[in-house]
């Protein structure tokens, strides 16, 4: 992957309010590429202060089993400090989804 398609990628999870989240699906949308190419580069994010990259989940609300940055309970840990809460199993409840997700498409 290109070093643009990693910085769209992350551009993008920057745009990601606290205390929401997003989906590999929704930001592999906008791009028009695999969800698992959004996985892939977020796993090699560089920097979780600058790019949120906890905020985004699996579309049913499942954190990812290989969060980069210490796994899914650091992960959990993060977006509960958010004030995000989660489902008896285990899932982000869906009024945490960010409806407004990138601006209709649009970078900015």
């Amino acid at each position: 992957m290109s070093a643009e398609l990693y910085e769209a990628i992350y551009t993008l999870v920057r745009q990601i309010p606290r205390g929401n989240v997003s989906t590999y699906g929704a930001i592999s949308k906008v791009l028009a590429i695999n969800p698992r190419v959004v996985g892939y580069a977020l796993h090699r994010n560089p920097s979780a202060e600058k790019t949120p990259c906890h905020r985004v989940v699996f579309k049913d609300g499942q954190l990812s089993p290989g969060y980069v940055f210490g796994g899914e309970d650091v992960q959990r840990a993060q977006l509960k400090k958010e004030g995000i809460c989660f489902s008896k199993k285990g899932k982000v409840i869906d009024k945490y989804f960010w409806e407004n997700t990138f601006n209709d498409g649009i970078l900015s």
